[in-house]
């Protein structure tokens, strides 16, 4: 008996070593149908235990092999030596702890594709995706998507990942843009493509900058500074910076006695924020939240509906809620799908009546957060054949801050969080260059867009130690047409992205022309994708064609007229119109006062009249959010690039990152 004991004690200390051993292992980018980078020395790494010697091999048309000893923590890394486009190629590590091995490997061009949700957008939403998927034979190009994760510290390794080939099978989940830029540079060149994904919808520039080049920043070196430390201190700055916008007060503290008035039909909602109600919440200014809240509107009622009975629609939501009409309960409970409640005759009054619906945090998904989804359609007091329809962006919004809440820790509750998780651990991972489309979410802060995302590009080279090509795409047209009178932050962002490239080895895709007012996600990403590859077709590849469209060059003010002269106008400029008249100019003189100017093509320059007559001192060109009249091209069809020759104080220089 004694003996057995002893045994099994042995058996589990074995077991209880064994387990202790780390298991021999590459990094996550490294698996089967990996691509590497060509004509770079190739960084390849991984984990074992600490001190064990390992080997790492690359066999195929040229095979090498290198040797080395894991460090105290047990990581390892070797480097090869630079190789040609190929394939194929197995990548293999073994060692006393183990062995394992990468099949199918390719040598080719790797572009990290990068940004929000633009860049996020998969082939199955782009246009004509059936055919693009009948299409899509592609095994020369592989695709690896980083998943969606935060961390207050720089991650060593991604948890989930592997490259996959292209096929019909698998391309709708592949980036669109990066997908189309890959197609279009693989047909042009015959050289293997490898898309490194990591991007994130509605994700800020800051997000993506490591704490150091913060600190190195004279802009945001107090924000790397004050970096908080747990992700409960990252709590509660949120928590604190979503009261200062509500309330003027980063120290308001509600009481539940105060919230449970809101109720009332006598309650002052006007200081609550003002917002569509569809969709979550996270984007009308109460990023992450997680808890209850209210949301109310005042509803116009026809003195011929208050003695029926009405039946109100909440588009889709899976809460429990709780409604009152005029601070009477009229419903409770649970409700879901195109939600539905019938009122009684007399519920509501002839004229302004006030609808509040307290939102109790969404069941399905949980991760939404507050908001309605499905259609604004559904939104409607409806009564026999009157309908009122409650759409619009005249809701008021409050958290319920008394009550117990906690914060997702997503994208934006803190700087930095991304890169750490989503892009240290592709470092020193070999790429040819990186692909970005974002900016959307720092329209509010284009100002200082002119100094976060250079220092973004820098870092990121920094961390790389590799001035590799950064090729993005400026923002594309959605929401107002606004005149320059007005101001444009979008406009302004555009601007920041146009003086980024001074920077060497960047390239722009400018897309007003093919946005959607009405639609921040344009679902034409094929020509997006071509025009960023006609940037690298030029540049990296050294094709002979041109690849941007008209960029300004001077500009001279005469008289009553501005006389522009252009780059990058090819074997010509054009108005892309079948009435064949320039569009989208605005000119202004001493007074700043901008009017809507004539403008006709004249050899290589567009000439802009004023129209009072007086002498201009500035032009903007597509200087709006969605400037949908703009149609300067050169021959080949790129657009214009939108343009001032003013610096006068715009409509974001006080914005700043907090």
């Amino acid at each position: 008996m004694i003996m057995k004991i002893r045994v099994f004690f042995l058996f589990l200390c074995l077991l209880t070593t064994f387990s202790a051993m780390a298991q021999l292992r590459f990094a996550r980018l490294f698996s089967d149908h990996a691509v590497l980078q060509r004509q770079k020395a190739i960084p390849v790494w991984g984990w074992t235990n600490p001190g064990e010697a390992v080997t790492v091999y690359l066999n195929g048309a040229l095979s090498q092999l290198q040797q080395t000893t894991a460090d105290s923590n047990g990581k390892w890394q070797v480097q090869f030596s630079a190789l040609e486009a190929g394939a194929p190629y197995t990548l293999g590590i073994t060692s006393a702890s183990g062995k394992q091995e990468c099949k199918d490997v390719m040598i080719g061009d790797v572009w990290l594709c990068s940004g929000q949700s633009n860049m996020e957008w998969s082939v199955a939403q782009a246009n004509n995706y059936k055919q693009e998927r009948k299409n899509a034979d592609f095994p020369q190009i592989r695709h690896f998507r980083v998943e969606h994760e935060v961390s207050l510290l720089p991650a060593d390794d991604l948890e989930k990942g592997d490259w996959e080939i292209c096929n019909p099978e698998n391309v709708g989940d592949f980036t669109a843009i990066g997908f189309f830029f890959a197609r279009e540079v693989f047909q042009q060149t015959g050289i293997p493509v490898g898309i490194l994904h990591s991007s994130w919808g509605g994700s800020q520039v800051e997000s993506w900058i490591s704490k150091e080049a913060m600190l190195a920043s004279e802009v945001l070196r107090p924000y790397g500074q004050n970096f908080p430390q747990t992700w409960e201190e990252a709590d509660f700055r949120l928590e604190r910076s979503i009261k200062k916008k509500l309330f003027g007060n980063p120290d308001a503290n509600p009481t539940p006695e105060d919230e449970k008035r809101s109720v009332q039909p006598d309650y002052d909602w006007s200081g609550w924020l003002t917002a569509d109600p569809m969709w979550q919440w996270d984007w009308k200014g109460v990023w992450a939240w997680r808890g209850n809240g209210y949301m109310g509107k005042t509803v116009d009622i026809p003195g011929e509906m208050t003695g029926r009975e009405t039946t109100l629609g909440l588009a889709d939501n899976y809460n429990y809620n709780e409604i009152y009409i005029n601070g009477k309960l009229v419903a409770l409970g649970v409700v879901q799908r195109h939600a539905q409640d019938s009122d009684s005759p007399n519920t509501w009054k002839p004229g302004p009546n006030k609808l509040m619906v307290k939102m109790h945090q969404t069941i399905e998904p949980e991760w939404f957060g507050l908001g309605l989804m499905g259609s604004e359609n559904d939104l409607f007091v409806r009564a026999e054949t009157q309908n009122i329809s409650l759409a619009g962006n005249d809701w008021k919004l409050m958290p319920a801050f008394a009550e117990p809440h906690t914060f997702a820790h997503s994208s934006n509750n803190v700087g930095v969080a991304i890169y750490n998780a989503m892009i240290a651990p592709l470092i020193p991972y070999g790429i040819r260059g990186a692909l970005w489309y974002q900016g959307e979410s720092n329209a509010g802060r284009a100002y200082e867009y002119r100094h976060s995302f250079p220092l973004m590009i820098q870092d990121w080279r920094n961390r790389w130690n590799d001035e590799f090509p950064f090729y993005f795409v400026q923002l594309s047209s959605y929401g107002a047409y606004q005149n320059s009178n007005e101001g444009s932050d979008w406009a302004e962002l555009r601007e920041a992205q146009t003086l980024t490239l001074q920077l060497p080895k960047t390239g722009m895709a400018v897309t007003t022309d093919i946005g959607d007012p009405k639609d921040i996600h344009p679902t034409n990403k094929q020509d997006v994708g071509k025009r960023l590859a006609a940037v690298a077709l030029k540049n990296v590849y050294q094709k002979d064609l041109l690849h941007s469209g008209p960029m300004l060059d001077a500009a001279q003010f005469e008289k009553d007229r501005a006389v522009l002269r252009f780059q990058f106008t090819g074997s010509g400029l054009v108005a892309k119109d079948k009435f064949g008249y320039l569009k989208g100019f605005e000119i202004a003189g001493d007074d700043r006062v901008f009017h809507y100017a004539k403008a006709s093509i004249e050899g290589d320059r567009v000439i802009v009249q004023h129209p009072k007559g007086i002498r201009p001192v500035s032009v903007r060109y597509a200087w709006a959010n969605a400037p949908v009249d703009a149609n300067l091209f050169n021959a080949a069809g790129f657009p214009a690039c939108p343009f001032r020759t003013d610096d006068w104080e715009g409509v974001t220089v006080r914005g700043r990152f907090e």
